[in-house]
């Protein structure tokens, strides 16, 4: 199949922009509860900040091992096997299903790793309960994540975007009504939020469910026709694969989660500004992320089709879209931050901490924006062990190891302008275009000896 730039961008277009509208959907939730818990208490928002760094770590790590179905699912689309397709389900609910104990185990009992962030009691506290209210939503966001999964890996990513933004519809007045309180509930802060989350995560799970059951794009799996108990060789295929990815989000989100419990040691106040840069940071990350999933998607699917010269070049314009709508977003961002801060809090001390801040997540966002779709490529490929070693160094190594350098000044010499917050964030930011660039050798390496085999 001969392809052009401009049809690849059309296709990837396609399945993309769902894919991003539900995910802004998605990311609004942690938008929504920045800018409310701020204007409830400066204490209750340094507890979101801190609270949801560790939630995400927990979320994304668990939720990217399951994320394993969608290459899985997408190849076996690509060449029409659609009962094995079921099976391949039914085998991710039963791996959801231990993947649940141990993260509601670490979300449940926080205390080893708020010891780390040294907060002061009161913070803990808010922290803690913001972490338990959460816990006991990470059932039904795991089985989300198997349904978005297979509907991403199937081209319907449409199927998945309907209930994201129901659920942000709903989000706004429960939020409102369990932070600041009324008709009898008392006002809740910052875990009134988390409660709120909690209950939308159930809603999806149900709502999930009904439409696996009731969606004729489904039907031909057969999902819920047959029982199977967990088949080992195929919990295997999907751990080799979905291990290293699960820890490559954990590696990625962790040295995000250990720069905000280190910037805890700096302040409420440096907190919070971190945390507004650390939101904007996530509201840009989702369209390299839809590109990166569309991208995936159509690679995958032209791999289980034997098509790998369609593959290699569907990864590589992906990749070309992706940094160009990064650049321009850094623009815009550069220039209307004043604004875009003023949005999120009325304190003048926090908008000054957040201000250089946002400044350096502009050039961040483009080499996250490299790194992700290029990542999302390899996994189409069913790789996932090299660029968790390149994550590793990068990320932990020059990320995190360089930020704790910079942010609390370990040589002593540093100049003001590298040192707190912002050494954190330039270190991490020098670790994102190491791992891009690693990645992007890597996905030309791939897919050159898978070209050079199947053909």
């Amino acid at each position: 199949m001969t392809t052009t730039f401009a049809g690849d961008i059309r296709r990837i277009a396609t399945l993309a922009w769902p894919v991003l509208v539900g995910q802004l959907a998605i990311i609004a939730f942690g938008v929504i509860d920045t800018a409310m818990v701020g204007r409830y208490s400066a204490l209750d928002l340094a507890a979101l900040g801190l609270g949801s760094s560790i939630y995400v770590s927990v979320y994304i790590g668990l939720t990217g091992i399951l994320t394993a179905l969608q290459p899985v699912a997408a190849q076996l689309y690509g060449a029409r096997k659609d009962v094995e397709i079921g099976l391949e389900v039914r085998q991710a609910f039963w791996l959801a299903l231990v993947l649940m104990v141990v993260g509601f185990a670490i979300l449940y009992f926080p205390g080893p790793l708020l010891d780390l962030a040294r907060p002061p009691e009161a913070l803990r506290e808010r922290t803690v309960a913001y972490l338990r209210l959460l816990s006991f939503g990470l059932p039904a966001s795991l089985a989300f994540r198997i349904y978005s999964s297979l509907a991403n890996a199937v081209s319907r990513p449409r199927l998945v975007m309907f209930l994201q933004v129901a659920a942000l519809a709903i989000k706004v007045p429960l939020n409102t009504w369990l932070i600041f309180g009324g008709l009898g509930v008392p006002a809740l802060g910052g875990p009134g939020c988390a409660l709120a989350s909690t209950t939308i995560n159930w809603a999806l799970a149900v709502c999930a469910a009904i439409a696996l059951t009731r969606i004729d794009v489904f039907a031909p799996f057969e999902i819920f026709k047959h029982f199977c108990w967990p088949e080992w060789k195929r919990q295997a295929e999907l751990l080799k694969l979905g291990i290293p990815m699960g820890l490559s989000y954990l590696i990625e989100v962790t040295s995000y989660t250990f720069m905000a419990i280190f910037i805890a040691r700096l302040g409420t106040t440096t907190l919070a500004g971190h945390q507004i840069a650390g939101n904007m940071g996530a509201v840009l990350y989702m369209t390299p992320l839809s590109i990166g999933v569309a991208t995936s998607t159509l690679v995958a699917q032209a791999l289980g089709g034997a098509r790998p010269a369609e593959a290699r070049t569907l990864a590589r314009h992906g990749v070309m879209t992706a940094v160009a709508i990064a650049c321009c977003y850094g623009a815009i961002v550069l220039v209307l931050r004043p604004l875009l801060i003023k949005g999120y809090t009325p304190d003048p001390a926090v908008a000054a901490a957040a201000m250089p801040l946002v400044a350096i997540v502009t050039l961040y966002h483009i080499f996250d924006a490299l790194q992700i779709t290029t990542a999302f490529a390899l996994r189409s490929y069913k790789v996932a062990v090299v660029p968790t070693v390149i994550y590793a160094i990068a990320l932990w190594g020059v990320g995190l190891g360089g930020g704790y350098a910079l942010g609390f000044n370990v040589p002593g010499t540093l100049p003001e302008w590298a040192t707190g917050a912002r050494g954190f964030w330039i270190a991490n930011t020098a670790s994102l275009a190491i791992a891009g660039i690693g990645l992007v050798g890597y996905l030309s390496l791939v897919s050159k000896r898978y070209l050079r085999v199947k053909e």
